[in-house]
């Protein structure tokens, strides 16, 4: 059981993440279709319930990101349980953030890694078999469990392809919010020097 000190010490961290974020005006080039989300769990965590995210999302208002709500436990049920999951086979993720994916953003990724020595991923999602894909509470497990089978361990950075109704998304992993939120602005200010755009 965590303590209501461990509580909140997530939810500050996420807060300290999100202001990072809606600082950051070249984080809206990173922003997909379903909206960013921002999830980091308590040590102890077994259940959604039990991981804080960002309530309603990072979307763009006025050219920058936006919280739609506050850091809360158990608003997050997708980012939560990819945490939870991937837990079992790396004990120091504790956060997560999904941002845009498409070819350019790609490849900062990938020099990202490379200069970080970090895992790059990618996770095709027309893999997955149809009696995963019907059985419910049973995608995430294949999905992880295909990332550590085809890499050796969980990428820190990774994509999964689109599918039918889904847009491909990347995820980065790490140990709390600002770390991950970190990433991903460093990834938006290399995306934007790469477009050439003057913000």
């Amino acid at each position: 059981m965590s303590s209501p000190e461990e509580m909140d010490a997530v939810l500050g961290n996420l807060i300290s993440a999100v202001n990072m974020l809606q600082s950051c005006r070249e984080f809206t080039l990173l922003i997909p279709e379903v909206r960013v989300n921002l999830a980091y769990a308590l040590p102890d965590a077994n259940t959604p319930q039990e991981v804080a995210a960002v309530e309603g999302r990072i979307t763009v208002v006025r050219g920058l990101p936006h919280a739609s709500g506050m850091p809360a436990f158990g608003v997050s049920d997708h980012l939560a349980r990819r945490i939870l999951e991937t837990r079992k086979y790396d004990r120091e993720i504790n956060a997560a953030i999904n941002f845009k994916y498409d070819r350019a953003i790609s490849a900062v990724v990938q020099e990202y890694c490379s200069e970080n020595n970090l895992l790059f991923g990618r996770l095709d999602r027309g893999e997955e078999p149809r009696d995963v894909t019907e059985s419910d509470g049973s995608s995430m497990p294949w999905k992880v469990r295909q990332l550590v089978t085809k890499y050796g361990a969980v990428p820190r950075l990774f994509y999964e392809e689109a599918t039918w109704g889904k847009e491909p998304l990347f995820l980065a992993l790490g140990k709390d919010a600002v770390e991950v939120a970190a990433i991903a602005i460093t990834i938006a200010q290399r995306y934007r020097k790469k477009l050439g755009i003057d913000h």
